[in-house]
């Protein structure tokens, strides 16, 4: 066998590995993107939940706090930007506010001892209480998923892939600054 030939499969079986590897890379990547948006999707599931039970919870706070117009109208008016959020980022914000805002009507339902042993209202706030609690767990795997996308995206050699192709990093649900603020308990 010639040296020109030997030469010739040698770079041949080095085209390859480096086809079957930009290959794989960029299946990867496509794979953990698909992932980071099945794991959005799965967030967005439990926050229209929530979003569903906040006409009823406001609703029968309504027949008991009269006097909270300001209240209820900022958690309506939360869950309305929090529904017609138009992209993954505006409705993390809108529902760290729809939180907040929860959080107000919850802390004005403590006022009135006839809605705090009212048994729709307690059913309403157990339920969602449930939903919070989902919506925690979804995040996390949101995040998780997100940081093992970014983490492929950022490492070499997966980021030359990454770049060549346009992969962007996917954002993080974070907690609204209001949230990591310690709380103030007073006797």
């Amino acid at each position: 066998m010639s040296t020109g030939l030997i030469i010739l499969i040698v770079v041949i079986i080095l085209v390859v590995l480096l086809i079957a590897f930009v290959a794989k890379t960029y299946n990867t990547l496509v794979s953990l993107k698909n992932r980071v948006q099945d794991q959005w999707a799965q967030v967005d599931v439990v926050l229209k939940r929530r979003a569903d039970l906040i006409p009823n919870l406001v609703e029968t706070v309504k027949g008991y706090a009269t006097h909270e117009n300001e209240t209820l109208e900022a958690v309506i008016a939360a869950r309305n930007d929090a529904v017609s959020a138009t992209d993954a980022h505006s409705e993390m914000e809108a529902n760290n506010v729809l939180t907040e805002a929860l959080g107000r009507l919850f802390a004005v339902a403590e006022a009135y001892p006839d809605l705090k042993a009212n048994t729709n209202f307690l059913e309403l706030q157990r339920t969602l209480q449930e939903t919070e609690d989902k919506i925690t767990y979804a995040r996390q795997f949101y995040n998780d998923t997100v940081m093992s996308f970014n983490n492929k995206i950022e490492m070499f050699p997966s980021n030359i892939i990454a770049s060549m192709f346009h992969f962007k990093q996917a954002e993080f649900f974070e907690a609204n600054e209001k949230d990591k603020e310690v709380p103030n308990v007073k006797f």
